[in-house]
């Protein structure tokens, strides 16, 4: 955590997300900012249903604003269709899934893979980077192997390899140590962190103090409100308070 941070890689600003109308709407958040930057990591708290997925949800572009603007990478995600954020997404953004996300018929180098083969790269050269993103989180070796021949931290090994494989600058990681043990919740942290701090922004869901302890910042939600934050980078306080 080095506390020098490079350009805005996501921006939130004035975000509202209403789910229904009149008397049934659910306000699943009211007026959100947010920016990360590169290099720096930050982490979402809160109790379940205070709008935490749905945030990672807008900041990846699989669900657009009711009000406000999304922007990625200086892309304004509430200004494209589905087929560009889907393209944004593929070259941008990179997921980690409490569950993995697997999928079953496919090996551990094909999962990695397939996102940028849908995006158009070559089988070879897509391979190529499965097999580079594989060696960074340490399961080359299971390159060949199925999900159900892996452990659980091997998957979410393979996920994380999958969220990095090829430009991807941007990680949004969903609870992503929750169907994990301690230790191995430890290394997959050690690994988004890695990532991070050689030049991509993370934006981390966690309900465990231990691993928001790996992030930059934490915010607070609560009703679809940012209702706190902690963390290092000058003025963090006063812009997630509303007060700048």
């Amino acid at each position: 955590m080095s506390g020098t941070y490079g350009p805005v890689l996501l921006r939130m600003a004035g975000v509202h997300r209403t789910h229904g109308t009149g008397p049934v709407a659910v306000h699943a958040l009211r007026g959100v900012d947010l920016e990360v930057r590169v290099g720096e990591l930050v982490a979402v708290m809160g109790p379940s249903g205070s709008g935490k997925s749905t945030l990672l949800n807008l900041a990846g572009g699989l669900d657009t604003p009711t009000e406000g603007t999304v922007t990625v990478a200086g892309n304004d995600l509430t200004g494209m269709d589905l087929r560009g954020r889907a393209r944004l997404r593929r070259r941008s953004v990179g997921y980690v899934f409490q569950d993995f996300n697997l999928i079953p018929a496919l090996t551990a180098a094909e999962n990695v893979a397939l996102p940028r083969e849908l995006d158009g790269i070559p089988a070879r050269i897509a391979r190529e980077e499965a097999l580079t993103a594989l060696k960074l989180v340490d399961v080359r070796d299971a390159a060949h192997r199925f999900p159900d021949e892996m452990s659980g931290g091997q998957q979410q090994r393979v996920a994380i390899a999958r969220a990095l494989a090829g430009p991807r600058r941007l990680v949004l990681a969903d609870e992503p140590t929750g169907a994990l043990d301690s230790v191995t919740g430890e290394d997959v942290m050690r690994l988004l962190r890695a990532r991070v701090d050689v030049g991509a922004a993370g934006l981390l869901v966690t309900h465990d103090a231990r691993f928001a302890a790996w992030a930059d910042r934490t915010i607070f939600l609560r009703d679809g409100v940012v209702v706190d934050t902690t963390g290092s980078r000058p003025g963090a306080d006063a812009l997630l308070s509303g007060g700048v």
